[in-house]
């Protein structure tokens, strides 16, 4: 790779991960019960994917049932961890919420030797740590009534739920083609949402219509497409050190378009928990 095709695919990288760090400010932004807009996200995303692959002629079949199923738990865990993300944003703020999903690089370290023949390592054991004690910087008090403190717990079991289904779907991910995988796992999560449309209100989705569309569209189809072809020029550490700016991005966006202002707190445990983010990039990356 040439350098100005090296400059130009960490240009379209680093775009990626400024178009996924949208998800924050319009996460909190946007007016609806929590899994309405998953539901909306999931299929207006669907349907984008869907006219790309058939655009571009990728493979829509899935080779067998034991795929299937991997597919469709992938699915699951994806809708949960968007779920609860939103619900993170929607009870801390964009900072905490994207903070405390950033946990997820250490739980895949951790959780890693269960999945795979990878020996266990003490290292994590400590970037553990780092990670705890970034999150009780974070939370102001521990108390079950704060919001803040809620808002951390929805954003750790989404990050929980994000690092299972990496480790479930990487053995996937050489197989098929990241689009289609994408495509696959945001048409389940809309077909198990479909519920929601009963009992839950949207009657002001003609108002919240634009930002749906931003959210399907740049945040979710084009901004996780440029981010998986991303994987095909750089390693995934690489990759992962500059996804883990997206809390910077999400935080900087939220600023500007919620007003929203860290505490000095937010950026001391964030950076503690960025630090982890970095360090288990570089060390991957030697391995």
């Amino acid at each position: 790779m040439n350098e100005k095709s090296h400059l130009n695919h960490l240009l379209w990288l680093t775009a990626a991960t400024i178009f996924i760090s949208t998800s924050g400010a319009l996460g909190k932004f946007i007016d609806m019960p929590t899994p309405v807009i998953i539901w909306f996200r999931s299929a207006l995303a669907a349907l984008f994917l869907f006219l790309f692959c058939k655009f571009k002629k990728i493979d829509l079949k899935i080779q067998n049932r034991k795929d299937q199923k991997t597919f469709f738990t992938g699915a699951v865990l994806m809708g949960a961890h968007w779920i609860t993300y939103f619900y993170a944003l929607k009870f801390s703020n964009v900072a905490i919420g994207m903070l405390s999903i950033f946990t997820f690089p250490v739980m895949i370290a951790l959780l890693e030797p269960l999945f795979s023949k990878s020996k266990f390592d003490p290292i994590h054991i400590v970037l553990g740590i780092v990670v705890l004690i970034g999150i009780y910087i974070l939370a102001p008090e521990f108390d079950l009534e704060s919001s803040q403190l809620q808002g951390i717990l929805f954003g750790l079991f989404s990050a929980l739920c994000y690092a299972l289904r990496i480790l479930i779907l990487k053995q996937e991910v050489s197989k098929y083609n990241g689009t289609m995988l994408m495509f696959y796992q945001v048409a389940i999560v809309s077909v198990l949402l479909i519920p929601v449309l009963f009992f839950m209100d949207f009657s002001n989705v003609t108002t919240q219509y634009p930002y749906l569309i931003l959210l399907a569209l740049l945040t979710t189809a084009i901004g996780h497409t440029l981010f998986v072809n991303s994987l095909k020029y750089f390693k995934a550490s690489t990759a992962s050190i500059i996804g883990s700016t997206q809390p910077i991005f999400g935080i900087i966006i939220a600023y500007f378009f919620l007003n929203e202002i860290p505490t000095i707190h937010t950026f001391v445990g964030g950076a503690l928990i960025l630090a982890t983010v970095v360090i288990e990039s570089v060390r991957s990356r030697n391995r």
